[in-house]
């Protein structure tokens, strides 16, 4: 018997894709408007990313009570929080990967858990989503898995979705790569093409889930350069979760803590460094207790 597990990229692109255990892939692609390769990359500011007073559940466990934030135009918000609090759970409600058991989701003024299918995927085509493991498919060479979401709009040439495709690699410093396989590359370099796949559809935002965790510091550095880069050469406006503080203080422009299902504080990245709430100067230091403050 085969066994078949399903890749991270299935539902976030409106694809039922099943990949066996000898990562031969099937895949019934669900059509979805396409966006025009022109668009523009800024948006204004009434168009932005706002999560209200979001509950989510999962059985007994509460994750999200009561989380309420809003990411304005030309930010890179990034959301701190420890391990397990419901960091990546919140972001996955942006692109409908998950809903609300209650409280409201917009992006661009649409509330996300009310479109309909085909409005959600016009929807995620002007999003870019960095998975924490770059979920690239390992049947695929690198720059098939880039091409992946240019093929599925049906929008451009062979030639020029070729010519997007080295144009977001050489955008991560990986000029080079197109003809090679995610195996042959670093764990550093595929989180590299996991960016370029996203970026190469050109998005308005950009969401990044936990992109140096399992790096070393001078790879996570590069990775850290290179958001800052997707931000001030492209304009988008990005959300990052990490539990990672020199790459929120370094990609940042403002930090918003999830603590016990909730925005404990959201500031700036100044603010937050000198912030006297106990329980985010613990997380902050790094330390092992807080001490009488609490």
């Amino acid at each position: 018997m085969v066994r078949i597990t399903h890749h991270p990229l299935s539902r976030f692109l409106g694809r039922d894709c099943a990949t066996p255990a000898a990562h031969h892939i099937s895949c019934t692609l669900t059509p979805s408007p396409p966006i025009t390769s022109n668009q523009s990359l800024v948006t204004s500011h009434s168009q932005l990313i706002k999560l209200v007073n979001i509950h989510k559940a999962f059985g007994p466990k509460r994750v999200l009570q009561g989380f309420s934030l809003e990411i304005k135009e030309g930010e890179t918000m990034v959301v701190i929080g420890y391990s397990g609090t419901g960091k990546s759970v919140a972001i996955k409600h942006i692109v409908g990967l998950l809903e609300p058991d209650a409280g409201q989701v917009f992006v661009d003024g649409k509330e996300v858990p009310t479109l309909a299918r085909s409005e959600l995927y016009e929807l995620r085509s002007h999003i870019g989503y960095v998975f924490q493991f770059a979920a690239l498919f390992d049947s695929f060479s690198i720059g098939e898995n880039v091409a992946m979401g240019l093929r599925k709009q049906g929008l451009l040439s062979a030639s020029e979705i070729e010519a997007r495709v080295a144009e977001a690699l050489d955008l991560v410093d990986l000029p080079n790569v197109a003809d090679r396989f995610p195996a042959e590359l670093s764990g550093g370099m595929r989180k590299r093409v996991g960016i370029a796949r996203a970026i190469a559809l050109r998005p308005k935002y950009m969401l990044y889930d936990e992109p140096t965790t399992g790096l070393d510091p001078v790879t996570a550095a590069t990775i850290d350069e290179l958001m800052i880069r997707m931000r001030d050469k492209l304009g988008v406006t990005s959300v990052m979760i990490t539990h990672d503080m020199r790459s929120a203080y370094s990609v940042g422009t403002r930090i918003a803590m999830l603590y016990d299902g909730a925005i404990r504080q959201v500031d700036t990245v100044e603010a937050i460094r000198a912030t006297r709430d106990p329980i985010v100067r613990q997380f902050i230091e790094g330390r092992a207790t807080i001490g009488n403050d609490a």
